[in-house]
């Protein structure tokens, strides 16, 4: 095989797995989007105020597109990726919470945070496992874990095996999908 050939056969392959990718995301069972989840609420302290069960928040793309800048839009709502290094928390080292730009929910304590050197905020955990969900993502032709806030369903980034202890894990979130808030 002549090198021509392989590098077509190549991405003749990669093209074939983003498409089965994509056809497999398409097949997955989608929630129903009025139905209850379950969150855990924090104070802005950052302390458990326990589990409740509440609706989903769902909203048409003219509510979201009101409620947020176009780049959160596009992030939040259509799962962008801003740039790297533009983000207003990647340097952010102050002492609190990070919220859904969306819904409130609490996804971070800055006590998790660290300096991955990515250009995006990145924690090694989130504040608590209820407040996020991690989904399969083949829109790159291979699968990464995408992760949504569990309340509004926003896209917030992607989470990575490549972390610090004690997980082992990054959280690579999108800026403008959070709102920090100082601790009280």
């Amino acid at each position: 095989m002549d090198r021509r050939s392989l590098i077509n056969a190549g991405l003749a392959a990669l093209a074939g797995k983003a498409i089965i990718g994509k056809a497999m995301a398409a097949a997955s069972p989608v929630p129903k989007q009025n139905a209850d989840v379950s969150i855990e609420n924090f104070s802005a302290a950052g302390k458990s105020l326990g589990v409740v069960r509440v609706a989903r928040v769902t909203k048409s793309d003219d509510e979201w597109q009101r409620q947020l800048s176009a780049e959160a839009f596009w992030v939040t709502r259509r799962a962008g990726t801003e740039r790297a290094f533009t983000g207003e928390y990647d340097e952010n080292h102050a002492d609190g919470l990070y919220r859904c730009i969306c819904c409130a929910t609490a996804l971070y304590d800055s006590r998790a945070k660290f300096d991955s050197g990515t250009g995006w905020p990145s924690f090694w955990k989130p504040i608590s496992a209820l407040n996020v969900v991690k989904t399969a993502d083949y829109d790159l032709g291979v699968e990464r874990d995408a992760i949504s806030c569990r309340l509004c369903d926003a896209h917030l980034g992607h989470v990575f095996d490549d972390g610090p202890r004690p997980t082992g894990l990054r959280y690579c979130m999108n800026s403008v999908a959070l709102h920090f808030v100082p601790r009280a």
